[in-house]
């Protein structure tokens, strides 16, 4: 794996209150190897040249101690948001461990991102820096059918697998949950997947589901995304582009799918809201601060 040169491993949250409460962002890899159809990260504007070869920063584990250690704001650091920190290369080259053990010697909390059961192996971990600060492990399920899922994921281990890896975090106590997204026009988007993957999210210790309703495609990722429907669902690049065109946010034709996705949530006691789940996860909230599902 290349190791390449940088000089920041933290960048402070543009938006962290629209996404899971994060005060910082973290990417220990540069580029992905799971191949999903569907990445956004694989856009233009974020600049990623071969995006399907793992990159890792050099001496990164060095400057994000540095950072740690002169930060005056303790926070919640996002990991994973532009590439999965549990790729294959972490099992060999451990640098998502390496941050998290740093993370919870100075007493940070965490946000994860993953498609990996790999994340498991850092159980003890996860539950030592729950004990002194916040930790919200997020695992990413767009589709409850294995099959499906190795088509439109096909580098990564299947749902059924996630699925487990979330039960086991769930019985340590940690605030687990799935981000049900992207939601994929004419593939992912029935009536049966979404009630499915929240069942199943429910039944595996999930505290939450959270989704966007569509999927995202912009330039060169779009480009990436018609290649692959070419490949594996035949004709539904074109109809992609007659009710689509060159939009940015691509919403399910589902009217319907919205309101189901709402009731099943509430049918299982999942919150769904992003207000709620970062008030249900933040130790600073008090315990009997009303979460709404209004």
């Amino acid at each position: 794996m290349e190791f390449i040169e940088t000089k920041t491993i933290l960048q402070k949250a543009k938006h962290g209150d629209e996404w899971f409460g994060i005060d910082y962002n973290m990417n220990l890899y540069k580029g992905c190897c799971h191949k999903c159809i569907y990445c956004d990260s694989r856009s233009n504007c974020y600049q990623i040249e071969n995006f399907d070869e793992v990159r890792a920063k050099k001496d990164e584990i060095e400057i994000l101690n540095q950072e740690l250690r002169n930060k005056r704001k303790k926070g919640i650091i996002g990991i994973g948001a532009m590439s999965d920190t549990y790729n294959p290369f972490e099992k060999q080259y451990e640098l998502t461990k390496k941050a998290l053990e740093l993370i919870s010697h100075y007493k940070f909390g965490v946000s994860i991102e993953t498609k990996s059961n790999l994340i498991v192996r850092d159980i003890n971990l996860f539950d030592e820096i729950n004990r002194k600060a916040d930790v919200i492990l997020k695992f990413t399920i767009t589709s409850a059918d294995d099959n499906l899922s190795k088509k439109i994921e096909p580098n990564v281990c299947v749902s059924s697998e996630r699925l487990k890896a979330m039960k086991q975090l769930s019985k340590y106590g940690l605030f687990v949950g799935t981000l049900l997204t992207p939601i994929i026009p004419f593939i992912t988007d029935s009536e049966e997947n979404i009630k499915n993957v929240i069942r199943l999210s429910y039944e595996n210790g999930a505290k939450f589901v959270f989704s966007m309703g569509g999927v995202t495609l912009r330039e060169n990722q779009r480009e990436y995304f018609f290649r692959q429907l070419d490949k594996l669902f035949p004709k539904l690049k074109e109809k992609y582009i007659k009710i689509y065109d060159n939009n940015y946010f691509c919403y399910t034709q589902n009217k319907n799918l919205g309101k189901v996705f709402k009731e099943e949530c509430e049918k299982y006691g999942l919150l769904y809201k992003m207000s709620d789940i970062v008030k249900a996860y933040k130790k600073e909230i008090k315990e009997d601060e009303q979460l709404s599902f209004i």
